[in-house]
Formats: C-alpha cells, structure tokens, sequence
C-alpha cells in the first residue's frame, strides 16, 4: 500500500508539474539559451544528490535534473544537436548544460578549429535543447567543476574518448554512477564537413571568387587565381552550349510534334475530300443522277431522231416545202426504203389507180 501511495504521488507531482514544463520549453524557443554565471548555479532548493531510478521516475518543477554535456560543437551540425536532444530527453524533467571548450584549449588538445569560440557560442544558445551554456569549459571534469555547476549527470556517447593522456577522459564520471550514455549519428562529423571542403577545395575557391572574394582574402596566388577564373569562363562557356543544346533539342522536338499535327490533319482532310467528291461524282452520286434525269427530260421532249449529218433532221424542215413544190419531191433526200414502207406505197398506189378509174364520162 505505501508502494502504490508513493507512485500515486509521483504521478500527481508529474502531471502537476506538466504545465511549468511546457511553459519552461515555450521560453527556451523564444529566447536564447543563458550563459552560465562564473560563480556558478545558485538554488533556493537544496539540492539532492539524485540516483538514476530517481531521475527517470520524475522529480519536481523546481527540482530538474541539472544534466551536462560537453564538447567542441565545431560546424554545428544535425549530429550535435542529436546528442543533445537524446541528453535533454533522458530524464522527464531535465535542465541541460552545455560546456564549450575554448579556442586555446581545443587547438592545445584537438586542433584547429573553423568557428571561434564565440561563435561556437552563439551556436549553442540557439540550439532548442540547450538550457545553458558554460564558457571555457574544462578538458577534464573535476569534481569541483561537478559541485560549482550543481551537475547531476554527464551525458555522451560511450565510446571511450582518448585525450590529455588519458584512456578515457569520462572513465571516474562512469565509475561515480553519474555518466548516461547518448548514441553518436553516423554519416555526419565536423572531421567529415571539412575533408569534404578539402576534397573540393578548388571547386570551393572557385565558387567564393564568383561571388566577390578577393585572391588575398581566399590565400590564393596571382597564377592560381587566373587559372580558376579561366576555368569559370570555361565552365560558362560550357554551360551557355548546354544551353543552347537543350533549347535546341526543345524547338526540334515542337517542330516535329507541329509536323506531325499537320501530317494528320492533312490526311483527315484530304480523305474529307475523295469521300465528297465519290459522294457527288461516283456511279452512284447526285451527278451520274441528274445526268440520267436531263436525259429522260431531252427524250421525252424530242422523240424523233434523224441520222447524224443530215441536214433536214427535225420534222419542221422536212415540213417546211409546201405539197406539190419541187423540193418536195425532187430535192428530198433517198432514203433505203423498208419492206413495211414499200407495200403502204404499193397500197397508196393502187388506191389512187382505182380512184381515177372510177371518174364519170363527161
């Protein structure tokens, strides 16, 4: 029953001190993080030493677990502020201090380094994990460092750091019990940004004198410099041609697509064009029709026809001699006569025979 009672009352002191948290953190992501006093960490509350059961489990709103993490953070990148977002989160209710080295001290044990000291600084208080920040921090954590600070635990990653003759400058904080271990992120490195920068350096000269840096603030010599700069108009050069390749290759390939269009459009076109002229002129359009029907029309209104070549081939010229008149008779032109003509003659003259025969006597 006690066991239950004591965690019940954690849980309320953690949702209790839920709200102060989170207006703790809306602070630290409005303003920077605060350096740390040279006199060091002062508290109104006595401060405890803390067990690692008793750090995860939760403790107060006033009562943080003060964590410290130190290093160079020289090009802060993604790889720093990962280790120190794992040391803000280690413990619910964590304050994280951030020791930097010094310029004298880091190029005395490590080597030169990019940032100054202030910038590395600067760095560091705007990181959104970061509490505060301690200036000029040791090398090697002294116990009298730890108790200045009001130190709880030190976190970084377990990999056993060589330096300043020792097999591991954090070998007496993981034997005190005060070491919590972060995980390092593979790929990134300041050593890593700065072969890199190495790697490409003339690629890198080239890019700063582009953009207005002087041969003397780059450490570049005269004959060094007239070689990059020939080789930037080399490279414009070359990209003006790939340029003007790819443009090219774009208005080549809209002329085809246009060609194209208009091949198509010209076949549907001309297919348009054989389909109505079949439809109209075809042996079975309306021409070959109105052909037939003006010639119905010709027939029906001249039914008589004479050979070809004869001059009196309508029936008003055969008509117009009057009865009796020599061209009559005389002038017009012999015909073959056929059998059926010959015996209408033959009766016509036996008729006429029989007429005159039959005359009174006078």
């Amino acid at each position: 029953m006690a066991r239950r009672r004591r965690s019940r009352g954690n849980n309320a002191n953690q949702q209790q001190n839920a709200p102060n948290r989170r207006g703790h953190a809306q602070k630290a992501l409005r303003e920077p993080a605060v350096f740390a006093k040279p006199t060091g960490f002062e508290s109104e509350v006595p401060h405890e030493k803390l067990t690692i059961t008793q750090a995860r489990k939760g403790t107060p709103a006033n009562r943080p677990v003060r964590v410290y993490a130190d290093g160079i953070f020289d090009l802060f990148h993604s790889g720093h502020a990962r280790a120190l977002m794992q040391a803000k989160n280690v413990f619910p209710n964590t304050h994280l201090i951030v020791g930097v080295c010094s310029d004298e001290l880091t190029h005395k044990f490590k080597g030169y380094t990019v940032m100054t000291e202030d910038e590395r600084y600067e760095a560091l208080r705007h990181c959104r994990y970061v509490d505060e920040v301690v200036r000029d921090a040791p090398w090697t954590l002294t116990t009298e460092f730890l108790k200045k600070h009001k130190i709880d635990f030190v976190a970084h990653d377990d990999i056993p750091y060589t330096s300043a003759g020792s097999e591991d400058v954090y070998k007496h904080i993981k034997e005190a019990g005060m070491f919590v271990a972060t995980e390092r992120t593979e790929g990134i490195s300041t050593s890593d940004l700065i072969t890199r920068i190495v790697r490409d350096y003339d690629i890198y000269v080239r890019r700063n004198l582009q953009r207005g840096y002087t041969a003397r603030e780059l450490n570049v010599g005269f004959i060094k410099e007239n070689t990059y700069r020939l080789q930037n108009q080399v490279d414009k050069m070359k990209e003006t041609v790939r340029t003007v390749e790819e443009k090219s290759k774009h208005f080549v390939n809209r002329v085809e697509e246009k060609s194209q269009d208009l091949i198509h459009k010209w076949e549907e076109k001309s297919r348009e064009f054989i389909g109505n002229f079949l439809e109209l002129f075809g042996p079975d359009g309306a021409w070959h029709a109105i052909q037939e029907r003006s010639g119905r029309m010709l027939q029906a209104l001249s039914p008589y026809s004479s050979p070809r070549g004869s001059p009196s081939s309508s029936p008003t010229r055969a008509n117009s001699s009057p009865p009796g008149s020599p061209t009559s008779a005389a002038f017009r032109p012999s015909s073959p006569a056929s059998p059926s003509a010959r015996k209408k003659r033959a009766a016509r003259s036996s008729v006429k025979a029989a007429s005159t025969n039959r005359r009174p006597v006078q």
